[in-house]
This record gives structure tokens, sequence and C-alpha cells, in this order.
């Protein structure tokens, strides 16, 4: 299993050098389009515990709850290095939908899933479609901060 080892934003920044590049210009894209959502290293969640193990680079912070009543700090939007791409999870619906869903097919990703859309460089990705899908991110997330809470509790 891959696992990233760093405790730090800069180690996690610095844990692959070939791409190092796209996790440093895909950050430049985040917060050009989402000033308002904060970075920070997301060490995961420990076991047993609500949310995901792996370690990500975090923009915005929420509590995710899940049905047993724990809950978590989460990120808005994660980013995660994979073993053969980089992950974007985004924790925020439109319409009681995840939000990514609308993006399918225009991001230029290698792959997307429910809630997330994985790339391997960053120069692979439509730039333009990206940025307008965290801007809109970030909109719903400062109108409605509560709107993660929903979209786990409602799925």
């Amino acid at each position: 299993m891959f696992r990233v080892v760093a405790d730090t934003l800069q180690a996690y920044l610095d844990f692959d050098p070939e791409r190092k590049r796209d996790l440093t210009e895909l950050n430049e894209l985040v917060v050009s389009a989402a000033p308002t959502l904060k970075r920070y290293f997301h060490g995961g969640t420990p076991a047993g515990e609500a949310g995901m193990r792996m370690k990500m680079i975090g923009y915005g912070k929420f509590r995710y709850a899940v049905t047993s009543g724990k809950s978590t700090e989460w990120p808005v939007i994660g980013v995660a290095l994979q073993k053969n791409y980089i992950s974007v999870y985004v924790a925020v619906t439109r319409q009681g939908a995840p939000v990514v869903s609308n993006y399918a097919g225009k991001l230029g990703e290698l792959r997307m899933g429910r809630n997330n859309f994985s790339f391997e460089r960053f120069d692979d990705l439509n730039h333009a479609a990206v940025s307008a899908l965290v801007a809109e991110v970030a909109a719903i997330f400062k109108a409605d901060p509560e709107n993660p809470v929903r979209y786990m509790q409602g799925t």
C-alpha cells in the first residue's frame, strides 16, 4: 500500500520530488480561486475515528460527522498523493448532489469518483474548469458552512 510519510505540509510537498511541481501548481490554482479556504496539513484520522486515514493537503475545515455520531475535522477540499496519480476530494454538494459530478469530463481528469477526481500531471488538467470548480466549492461553503455535514449524513 502506498503511504506518504510526512508530518508537516512541507514534508508532504517534498515527499515525491517528481510530483512536487504538480502539487505546487495545483496549490497556486486553489489559493487563487478560493483564497478563503486556508491551506493546512491534514494528518489523517486515527483508527476508529470518522474519516479517511490518509494524509493530505487540506483547504478549509469543517466537522465531518457519520451516523454513529462521531465526528472529526476534515478538509473542504483535500489533495492527496496516490501511488500513480493525485486525487482531489471535495466535500460539498449542490442541490443535494456532489458538486464534482457536474464537472465530469471537463476537468481533464484521469478518473472521476462521486466526490473526487484524479490526475497524473497538473498540465493534463483543464485549469479553467478546475478553477471554476474550486471557486464554486468555496462560494457554496462560505454561504453554507454546514453543507458538507448534510452531504455526509444524506448519502
